[in-house]
């Protein structure tokens, strides 16, 4: 039976399904759950299945606390990829949520076995096997989409539609940061969740900007719609010693020469989620902070300035109504973003699945070259900090 209905108005509201997907967990650390509950909020997934430890008994204990039947409790990735794979109800896509150095093998096992992926970021440490589960992706026609989340915020699917239309006119420049202030205490690096986050043989080459500094450059690719082609990037431990940076600030350039700053750490006292995007053009310029997510400042040179708020009616765009779960006044943040994602994943994979043709620009859900293109600024900027912060092209 197929998923989605037989004939679908793209432009109208997200269309409901015949029944809950199948979702599968690899990882089960705190992520994971924060991306579970999301998923569940959409009524479009059922968690059925995962790979929780690569210890047996600690997954079987680990799948009882997520209400996973034990014959579907995996401790090896691979043999729940290919056993999911050749069950009559086994798991239409699987979440990736494992630390950093196991996103290649697991993500690549489950695209061979002929299963949707959707995986945390960065997508890989090293760029040779992004590019790999890009052209493993493709080859297979599978859907894979990559977390960042950032970009499914109502308000940022709305800045990203003035962007395009021209409101701002000719874009100038275009600043981002994401200041966090987690890492301020001297111990913050003794908690076992920090520790790999430290660790080269895990995170990768980075810590700071291959987890949140690719959050912030991919935010501003989004909305602004130009690619990012060069940066001179500068790392630095503020706090205790570290062996990876907690800290950067580049210059960046994108499309058409247009100029940049992005900064990045997690040494900032009083910023807990500091994601801002400021991008300015010829006649104007937006503005938004995740800490104040629902709402968009718009301000047109020589007008009076604009506050834009999510929810129903009040100007917001049919598009970005379409993720609007409350009226004005009433909060939505991080949790309901992921359940965008999630929703949007649903509609992809079941359109995938039904053999539906859909418009390009139907989803906007970060994709796999997205992740290709995170990784791609992560080992320019770790380049350039090499080359004592010249400028790198990307």
């Amino acid at each position: 039976m197929a998923i989605l209905p037989g004939s679908i108005d793209f432009d109208e509201p997200f269309p409901r399904q015949t029944r809950r997907l199948r979702l599968g967990v690899v990882g089960g650390g705190r992520i994971s759950q924060t991306q579970a509950m999301a998923a569940r909020m959409t009524d479009r997934w059922d968690i059925v299945a995962g790979a929780f430890s690569s210890d047996p008994a600690r997954a079987q204990q680990r799948g009882e606390e997520w209400n996973v039947a034990a014959d579907r409790s995996y401790a090896d990735f691979q043999a729940m990829a290919v056993t999911e794979a050749a069950r009559a109800d086994g798991i239409d896509a699987v979440m990736i949520t494992t630390p950093n150095h196991a996103h290649f093998a697991a993500a690549a096992a489950f695209l061979e076995a002929g299963i949707d992926v959707i995986c945390d970021k960065p997508l890989t440490n090293v760029l040779a096997e992004a590019e790999q589960l890009e052209r493993l992706a493709g080859d297979k026609g599978l859907v894979f989409a990559v977390c960042y989340t950032m970009s499914c915020y109502p308000m940022i699917r709305q800045a990203r539609e003035i962007v395009a239309s021209g409101v701002l006119g000719r874009i100038n420049q275009i600043h981002v940061e994401f200041m966090q202030d987690w890492m301020t205490p001297d111990n913050a690096a003794d908690a076992p969740h920090v520790k790999w986050r430290l660790d080269p043989k895990i995170s990768g080459p980075t810590s700071c900007v291959g987890d949140i500094g690719t959050h912030a450059a991919h935010l501003a690719q989004f909305v602004s719609g130009l690619a990012m082609t060069g940066l001179r990037a500068d790392f630095h431990v503020c706090g205790a010693p570290k062996p990876l940076e907690d800290t950067a600030f580049m210059a960046v350039r994108y499309d058409g020469g247009v100029p940049g700053t992005l900064m990045a750490t997690r040494q900032a006292p009083g910023n807990r989620g500091g994601l801002r995007l400021r991008i300015f053009g010829s006649l104007g310029g937006l503005e938004w902070d995740m800490e104040e997510c629902d709402r968009l400042r718009l301000n047109i040179f020589g007008q009076p300035d604009q506050t834009l708020t999510r929810g129903h009616g009040h100007g917001l765009s049919p598009r970005t109504e379409r993720f609007v779960r409350t009226g004005r006044g009433f909060p939505e943040g991080l949790i309901e973003a992921w359940a965008n994602l999630y929703t949007e994943f649903a509609l992809a994979v079941g359109a995938r699945r039904d053999g539906l043709e859909q418009p390009d620009d139907w989803l906007g859900y970060p994709r796999i070259g997205d992740g290709v293109t995170g990784v791609r600024f992560i080992e320019a900027a770790v380049r350039s900090n090499a080359a004592g912060g010249s400028w790198v092209d990307i």
